[in-house]
């Protein structure tokens, strides 16, 4: 078993509330029984945690019924701010329990949109970890709008994974790992092992179901795809169940045993990737613009053989405005996204150099994030 100096540990909706939407205090208790156990062994964990909503969403019913029909995000901002209150407070009183402080971390995507805001939410949380406080992160429903919010926490705590320079990230929900068929058919079983460096894994899209939690915003598909982006970028990602007992030291812990628990490992790649490109590679929903290129800067760029920055000459045209120091998104000849970028000029400045010979790069190797070599 791996010994990891640093995790996160994601806790969705399903696993923090009961089927009334109320919060689930005996299940909150054992987990945070857990993860004071591995703070203990010496791990440090920062929790990516779900459950304001539905815990808001419970504590408006009877004499706090909500007074008139308020729309979807009139809803959630109600029961953000009345259930992240709640929230928080009950993890206080658990961790206190066992003489732990934790902190409470509330973000929006647009904390990451730029270099600046990331460093300095990483910052906050690297002083709090080296302080011995657990951070419990989640969204910040009562700000966040929907064309700005997450597309889940399962997105979130990827982004934290990386940010943080994580060896491990824990997805935590209602089942046991990502089954090969329906979760429901007994000919069904737990697919142990998904390698990022096999190129012909078998496509998600015929095993895992659509449908998402009935609590939360995540669904398998979104769970599958944030492991397998977060695993490519060199950190284990495992996808469990979180209301099984003793879930987090059966993976994570100084006695696990592999094999003991149910649970899918996702095997990091063995490949480097640098903390800038970590960012640059989730950054896809803060693109400001795309870059279309020809066959020739496609292939030179997705070729795993040599590091290749891209250059004006190989640009057929330039799509949105954007400043110095965008993301924007790269778009290959057959109009796939393939790669992002922090481009060096505006749009005007990438434009007038589309096509042209002898210029310096738009975007260097070290600002570029490939998503799909070739070769």
């Amino acid at each position: 078993m791996a010994h990891y100096n640093r995790i996160i540990v994601k806790i969705g909706s399903n696993v923090l509330t009961r089927h009334d939407g109320t919060l689930d205090v005996t299940r909150m208790s054992a987990l945070v029984d857990q993860v004071a156990d591995l703070h203990k062994q010496g791990i440090e964990v920062v929790m990516v945690s779900s459950g304001a909503v539905a815990s808001g969403r419970g504590e408006m019913r009877g004499d706090k019924a909500v007074k008139r029909h308020l729309d979807v995000v009139s809803a959630r901002q109600l029961f953000s701010a009345v259930g992240q209150a709640k929230l928080i407070n009950r993890y206080y009183e658990l961790f206190r329990e066992h003489g732990i402080v934790c902190g409470q971390v509330l973000t929006t995507k647009e904390d990451f949109a730029t270099r600046h805001q990331y460093l300095n939410q990483k910052h906050c949380m690297e002083v709090m970890l080296d302080n011995g406080v657990i951070p419990i992160v989640n969204e910040n429903d009562t700000t966040s709008v929907t064309e700005l919010m997450f597309t889940d926490n399962d997105e979130l705590s990827g982004l934290i994974a990386t940010m943080m320079g994580a060896q491990a990230l824990v997805l935590l929900s209602n089942v046991d790992g990502v089954y090969d068929g329906d979760p429901g058919d007994p000919a069904s079983s737990i697919i142990r092992e998904i390698s990022p460096e096999e190129k012909n894994a078998a496509d998600p899209d015929t095993f895992i179901s659509k449908s998402k939690s009935s609590l939360g915003r995540g669904g398998m598909g979104s769970k599958f795809n944030t492991a397998r982006k977060v695993a490519s970028e060199g950190i284990a990602v495992y996808i469990a169940n979180g209301r099984r007992d003793g879930i987090l030291p059966g993976i994570i812990g100084d006695n696990a045993i592999p094999g003991n628990v149910p649970y899918t490992l996702f095997i990091p790649s063995a490949r480097p990737v640098s903390g800038m490109k970590k960012w640059i590679a989730h950054s896809d929903s803060f693109a400001k613009g795309e870059i279309h290129v020809n066959q020739g800067a496609y292939e030179a760029l997705t070729s795993p053989r040599r590091a290749t920055s891209l250059l004006p000459v190989g640009v057929t045209r330039v799509e949105g405005e954007f400043e110095k120091d965008d993301i924007v998104k790269i778009i290959s000849p057959a109009g796939e996204i393939f790669a992002m970028g922090r481009i060096c000029c505006d749009s005007a400045t990438a434009a007038a150099r589309a096509g042209t010979q002898g210029s310096r790069p738009l975007i260097h190797y070290d600002y570029l994030y490939i998503e799909k070599e070739n070769g």
